[in-house]
């Protein structure tokens, strides 16, 4: 994830630079799902059964943290569809892990909201685009409102809430309205997500949008950025799955506050760019571990091996290629001078098109000369 406005807000203002200090996992807890997104990378089926009892699950959080997990996203399918859901959570947070929530939304009533409001730090509901193209996508007539009413109810007890949303050809007519939707409903944060070719979204390529659309819509989403902060509107904007975002944000950013680009641009270097398999890890629903949610291929299965095993084995070559930084990749990313940013972005996206994960990542939008490092010195 690529957290824009903490970075502009936190070198602007000199704070401290903002350490996770441990890793994330996303965890799917389930397979089961009551919507059909299009993009989906699970394959959720809402008939499916859950593979992973209450028990195992939190017999394994203590393989989490000796794993160096700090962060877990409870994820799925829909993660609220489990009922042990909240037990797993309370087992998370006295262990010492900051739990987070991303769910559609439809199953936050009055009944439970205030027991997610203490369990999770953060909810991020999925929100796709005005209501037509948001049921279209969802596979449901009447999600959208559902889920704008669980927004509401979750701020109306207090707690954070934000909006998730997917780029893709389906939504891209409805990209400018989620951020006046944003505004209008004053969500905590805005999480755009680009998509990966994984799952339904690997079935669907042809959702994707092109690079001169990516490149106008990464330009809005920075200026936002830097509009909410000058405003003094307090929505967090946060991307995902494109991590050559940061290079463009630097030039903005170096325009604008010349004075703080060389803390900036060391920032982004500590940051790094692509985290899986580094401080990124995923948990899909039968215990299989990956590098991240979209990854084609698993390193091992928790209830085979002790996880710890699994994810600190130095031996294996995946994981320390992955962790090398900046990684070795072929195509543009070889000879790019602002890779120790990026890293070279999503290795799935990589394989999905080239049969390949060290090739370069075919999303990537930036200009030879960006790849140069001309840009920002």
């Amino acid at each position: 994830m690529f957290r824009l406005s903490n970075l502009i807000k936190s070198v602007t203002e000199g704070k401290k630079e903002r350490s996770l200090n441990g890793s994330i996992a996303i965890w799917n807890f389930t397979n089961r799902c009551n919507l059909a997104c299009r993009h989906c990378y699970s394959y959720a089926d809402p008939n499916q059964e859950d593979f992973l009892s209450t028990e195992f699950i939190i017999d394994s959080i203590d393989e989490l943290v000796k794993s160096g997990i700090k962060f877990v996203i409870f994820s799925g399918g829909e993660p609220l569809i489990r009922r042990d859901i909240f037990d797993i959570a309370d087992a998370m947070q006295k262990a010492g892990i900051v739990t987070y929530l991303s769910t559609n939304g439809l199953y936050i009533d009055e009944k439970n909201v205030d027991k997610i409001i203490k369990r999770f730090n953060y909810i991020g509901i999925s929100i796709d685009g005005i209501e037509e193209v948001h049921d279209h996508f969802r596979g449901l007539k009447g999600a959208y409102q559902r889920s704008l009413d669980a927004i509401a109810l979750i701020q109306k007890h207090g707690g954070n809430a934000g909006i998730r949303f997917t780029i893709t050809n389906e939504t891209k007519e409805s990209f400018y309205a989620i951020f006046d939707l944003a505004e209008k409903i004053g969500v905590d944060k805005i999480y755009i997500s680009h998509l990966v070719y994984s799952g339904r979204g690997l079935d669907n390529l042809k959702i994707d949008i092109s690079k001169e659309e990516r490149r106008e819509f990464v330009e809005f989403i920075i200026d936002k950025a830097f509009e909410y902060i000058k405003e003094g509107k307090d929505i967090d904007i946060v991307t995902g799955n494109m991590e050559m975002d940061a290079i463009v944000f630097l030039q903005k950013f170096a325009a604008i506050y010349p004075q703080h680009t060389e803390e900036m641009l060391r920032r982004l270097r500590n940051w790094g760019g692509n985290s899986a398999g580094r401080k990124l890890m995923n948990i899909d629903w039968m215990g299989r571990i990956k590098p991240d949610p979209f990854f084609p291929f698993y390193i091992g299965n928790m209830t085979e091996k002790p996880l710890s095993q699994i994810w600190l084995d130095e031996e294996n070559e995946m994981l320390r290629r992955l962790r090398k930084h900046p990684r070795e990749l072929s195509g543009k990313c070889h000879d790019c001078r602002v890779i120790d940013i990026c890293n070279g972005g999503s290795r799935s996206r990589a394989y999905a098109i080239y049969g390949d994960l060290w090739a370069e990542d075919p999303s990537c939008y930036l200009s030879k000369e960006e790849r140069e490092g001309k840009l920002h010195g």
